[in-house]
């Protein structure tokens, strides 16, 4: 199958999947309070058909493909009776919760998965994570997925020592000792001291190594730390760009095209690391990549954040006008949310807009690690 399309295809099932997880917690949520749902949409309007009715709801089938809607009854107006506006702050706070945290727990799934896959970190094994081109790692025969057993006759358990060990024999080689596939490998490597700081003597990255879990819950425990690093590091982006702590570039907001990208290349590497020729039948087989899992991660645990940030017509911003009524027992009123939520929509769809248009004008450069 043609790369391209594949990733089309990909990207298309995967966002709308997403959108449809965060609609879905608010569906549920929705009912189990006893609040009507007129609507509930696959894609996003105009309407193709209404597939069929219950309970009430109408699901239906629209357009573009782009995920989907939740319609509740009276959703901003407080005087229809069974609808959300007129139901207790409680039960409004319970459904505007559930669409991120619906979110975030598809990004347990997502990353549980991920670890099942991949294996979990053991932090007293160091594996090499990447090696720079023409590198004397690289020259040496060093490859990535290695795992380093022992530098100079010394066992190895941590980074840091391996790190002090290369740092201490600089320009004189240094004996190695590698698993590879389950294979012990020896090697000779020569750190250089011409190398800058950023390049390394050597050229490599290291992590704790990743070896199979040993149940299901060391697996969605990692799954669970992985969505709290996420979303810590999310919380923290505005802070830090504010005072100047992240490089622009690397703190830019991308769109459905930039999203695209991403999902091209993350395929595409996936695709290529399956894929079996003479060549690398002949050599050290390299485990299979996962980035285009990691990259759903990242997206439904980014959606289910940026949905509670406190943004006028988000789900943050809703919950930022019923915390009064908790705190004060009394309401906004209702045309001044509804106003400021009509601001906050019209110049989130600006920004959107802004955002979309610069994928095309001036492309951000992302890739791969």
């Amino acid at each position: 199958m043609n790369i391209s399309f594949l990733s089309t295809i990909v990207f298309i099932a995967v966002f709308a999947a997403v959108v449809l997880v965060h609609e879905l917690g608010h569906f549920i949520v929705a009912r189990l309070r006893k609040v009507e749902v007129e609507e509930f949409g696959f894609g996003l309007p105009p309407r193709v058909l209404t597939l069929f009715h219950w309970k009430g709801t109408a699901f239906t089938l629209n357009w573009l493909p782009f995920g989907g809607f939740v319609r509740p009854r009276g959703e901003n107006d407080p005087s229809v009776p069974g609808g959300l506006a007129a139901s207790s702050p409680w039960t409004r706070l319970a459904v505007l919760f559930a669409g991120p945290l619906m979110n975030l727990l598809l990004g347990v799934l997502v990353f549980s998965l991920l670890f099942h896959q991949m294996g979990v970190p053991d932090y007293s094994q160091v594996q090499i994570t990447d090696i720079l081109p023409d590198s004397p790692a690289a020259r040496a025969g060093i490859q990535v997925h290695d795992v380093v057993l022992r530098a100079n006759d010394m066992p190895i358990h941590d980074a840091a020592q391996l790190r002090q060990i290369i740092y201490s024999n600089l320009d004189r080689p240094m004996e190695l000792t590698l698993s590879r596939g389950g294979a012990v490998i020896h090697l000779t490597a020569t750190p250089s001291s011409a190398r800058t700081e950023e390049e390394g003597a050597l050229g490599i990255a290291m992590g704790p190594a990743l070896v199979p879990a040993r149940s299901v819950f060391q697996i969605v425990g990692y799954g669970s730390l992985a969505v709290y690093g996420q979303t810590r590091a999310l919380v923290l982006l505005p802070a830090q760009m504010l005072r100047g702590q992240i490089n622009s570039e690397d703190s830019r907001f991308i769109g459905l095209k930039g999203i695209y990208d991403l999902f091209g290349q993350a395929v595409s590497r996936d695709v290529r690391s399956r894929e079996t020729s003479p060549a690398s039948a002949s050599s050290e087989a390299q485990p299979p990549t996962f980035f285009t899992l990691q990259l759903i991660g990242v997206l439904t645990v980014s959606l289910g954040v940026f949905n509670l940030f406190p943004i006028p017509a988000l789900d943050g911003g809703r919950i930022l006008f019923v915390l009064p009524e908790l705190l004060l027992h009394r309401r906004v009123p209702p045309n001044l949310e509804n106003i400021v939520h009509a601001v906050g929509m019209a110049l989130l769809l600006a920004f959107m807009l802004y955002v979309n248009v610069m994928d095309f004008l001036n492309p951000a450069v992302i890739g791969l690690p």
